[in-house]
């Protein structure tokens, strides 16, 4: 087995906010202050989860994503924050964010530019690193652009890793390394889990149902690959900019933005619970709806995605429109998702044997089911020789735990 990451960190996935999908590369503050990348945006954020739930939820970390910096690095090589976007500095910003019982995300890149133009910390590991830790940085997200050669893109993401721990300082380490591997050669994940707390292996994650379904079909895919290596202190991505907004005029984890109907809403965070995933949202939580809140606060989600036992779920049989996926769970449990791809018509029924479930073990001799989504309510007690008839609406998803 592999070993993950010796920091400590990412028994469970991490939870928490990112403003890259919702916000992008804003950075004129002058016509744009409430939606730029600023100081005020990440202040802002910090309040509303400190007081509206989400904190208490479990989604800890505020992260700052690319076009923080300066254009250049200061006198003494350092990075710096753009002094008119962030005038009281990292520091400052990460005391304010501690200040409310969560902690501060940044970002960089592995190369000598970051995908949108801005220093990059390629020979400066260490003092990057050395960096991070001063201002009180809890986690990095280090991205993987204008790297060269791939053995560069190796060294600098082991190099970073290892700066990191030398600081002492407890810093979740967020890879894309897999990513940008992949179009020219199979990721080595058992050493990639030595090294990162979460890696990212497919394509950014966008507001639409388009973007949410090619992640699913791609981690099917690959399952066979990714599964097995998941696991407390190292876990699958499908993207950071994950949770993007449900349904903010509930039409949008993209929940809260504007791409997803409700149904897809469901999907992705019934998906993304099943996957283990990291949960990071990306949206405007100063202007979300009650629904897209239910959602994403929704206690019996977060305790699938948390579970202890560390387990990544896996799709267990495709049958025309529907797929069928379970996670096994801590206490004997598992959950498990029904998907309806279909994207036209209605409500569709999906009809299968629970002897299917943990390979025949899991509702052995008997068990309870409960639905978790769309809403919740328990379904009752069956024996091991009965079939559950779920109905799906198109591009929904079902979620039970048995």
């Amino acid at each position: 087995a592999a070993l993950a990451l010796d920091n400590g960190l990412a028994r469970t996935p991490p939870m928490g906010w990112l403003h890259w999908e919702r916000f992008l590369c804003r950075t004129d503050c002058a016509t744009d202050p409430h939606r730029c990348v600023s100081e005020r945006l990440f202040m802002e954020m910090a309040d509303v989860m400190a007081a509206e739930g989400w904190r208490d939820a479990g989604y800890e970390y505020v992260c700052i994503d690319d076009c923080w910096m300066a254009p250049r690095r200061d006198e003494h090589g350092r990075l710096q924050a753009d002094p008119k976007r962030f005038p009281s500095g990292i520091r400052k910003l990460a005391d304010y964010v501690h200040s409310k019982g969560l902690k501060l995300g940044i970002y960089s890149d592995v190369g000598n530019k970051t995908c949108a133009g801005f220093p990059g910390s390629y020979n400066y590991y260490d003092l990057d690193a050395q960096t991070f830790a001063s201002w009180g940085v809890d986690l990095l997200k280090f991205d993987g652009c204008n790297s060269g050669t791939l053995e560069l893109l190796a060294e600098g993401y082991r190099r970073m890793s290892l700066a990191l721990n030398k600081t002492g300082r407890s810093i979740v380490y967020s890879c894309e390394w897999p990513f940008y591997l992949r179009p020219v050669q199979q990721p080595n994940y058992t050493e990639i889990k030595q090294y990162c707390n979460h890696w990212r292996n497919f394509f950014d994650v966008y507001d639409s149902w388009r973007s949410i379904k090619s992640i699913l079909d791609w981690t099917a895919l690959h399952q066979d690959s990714i599964v097995k290596i998941a696991g407390p202190g190292g876990w699958n991505d499908p993207d950071m900019a994950t949770l993007l907004g449900i349904f903010v005029f509930l039409s949008q984890l993209v929940i809260g933005n504007f791409g997803l109907s409700w149904d897809q809403s469901v999907t992705q965070m019934a998906m993304w619970a099943i996957m283990a995933a990291p949960l990071f949202m990306s949206n405007d939580l100063r202007h979300i709806s009650p629904e897209a809140k239910w959602l994403l606060q929704n206690k019996e989600v977060i305790a699938i995605n948390q579970d202890p036992l560390g387990k990544q779920g896996y799709q267990i049989t495709k049958d025309k429109n529907f797929e069928l996926w379970e996670r096994p769970l801590s206490g004997r449990a598992y959950a498990v998702a029904v998907l309806n791809h279909q994207e036209i018509g209605g409500p569709q029924n999906f009809t299968f044997s629970l002897t299917f479930l943990g390979n025949g073990l899991a509702c052995n001799p008997a068990c309870s089911v409960r639905q978790v989504l769309p809403a919740s309510r328990d379904w009752g007690f069956y024996t091991w020789v009965s079939s559950l008839s779920v109905e799906v609406n198109p591009t929904g998803t079902v979620l039970l735990k048995v």
